[in-house]
């Protein structure tokens, strides 16, 4: 609730630190500001959300979501993850968490994110300006980043016309990062393998909408951390917090207000 929060903040100055308990704080962005120390829950969820993503990777380059639908028997389909070209645009806690996960299947890893910087168990990082590049050759694009304005649209006909028509999208971040109806394009012309999203634009996706009758679509509801999984994981990060907090020390999960995350 942005306006109730806003409206409690305004009632009571001597507030100066807000945990806010979403990893995406693009919701609050409009009352963000520096006159007091803002946290989210960036990186508390990173292990889940990786976990699932790896699992929609699998259920694409497997064939698993199509297969699942049929009602006989149909002949072999499916690529190996082992080996693979993945691309992970994001390289927060979901990418160094995911980049753990896919080491027993020596992919070659890309690594797109603001920093450029050395990552454990990623072959090259690169900046955003290379994002186009990454695309090109890549088996597997996991969006895993925060939604900011130069992030909107990130993926969008002019990308997917470019990537493999075996390559799948895997979205494990925010649906506007992808521009929907050309993610539909492309995967009605089979520009791409396909795309597994945990997220979409708009969400939930109304009922009817063609991604709901793509094969090669895989979607699950925002389930990639569920409430089961965030309670225990974000009593650890404010409990962390509070201490720290009260010793005087820097808080984890700060948010740049410049950057929006």
């Amino acid at each position: 609730d942005v306006a109730g929060l806003d409206a409690v903040l305004r009632e009571c100055p001597h507030i100066n630190w807000v945990q806010i308990p979403f990893a995406g704080v693009e919701n609050f962005i409009s009352i963000i500001n520096n006159d007091r120390v803002w946290t989210c829950g960036k990186g508390v969820y990173a292990e889940p959300v990786a976990e699932h993503a790896l699992g929609l990777i699998l259920a694409g380059l497997r064939n698993i979501g199509v297969h699942a639908q049929e009602t006989s028997w149909t002949r072999p389909v499916g690529r190996n993850l082992l080996g693979a070209r993945v691309t992970i645009v994001g390289g927060g806690g979901i990418a160094v968490a995911l980049v753990r996960l896919l080491q027993p299947f020596s992919c070659h890893i890309t690594v797109v994110r603001h920093s450029v910087t050395d990552m454990d168990g990623v072959d090259q990082v690169v900046s955003a300006h290379s994002l186009i590049d990454t695309l090109v050759g890549a088996d597997v694009v996991v969006l895993a980043l925060p939604l900011t304005p130069e992030t909107q649209g990130l993926l969008s006909r002019a990308e997917f016309e470019l990537m493999e028509p075996h390559a799948w999208v895997i979205n494990v971040a925010r649906g506007k990062h992808i521009v929907t109806d050309d993610l539909v394009w492309a995967l009605t012309n089979n520009k791409i393998g396909g795309a597994a999203l945990d997220v979409t634009d708009p969400e939930p996706l109304p009922v009817g909408h063609p991604l709901w009758s793509e094969p090669h679509c895989i979607i699950t509801p925002h389930t990639g951390n569920t409430p089961e999984m965030a309670e225990p994981l974000l009593a650890q990060r404010i409990s962390a917090n509070v201490a720290s907090y009260m010793k005087g020390e820097q808080l984890i999960g700060t948010v740049d207000s410049h950057r929006g995350y």
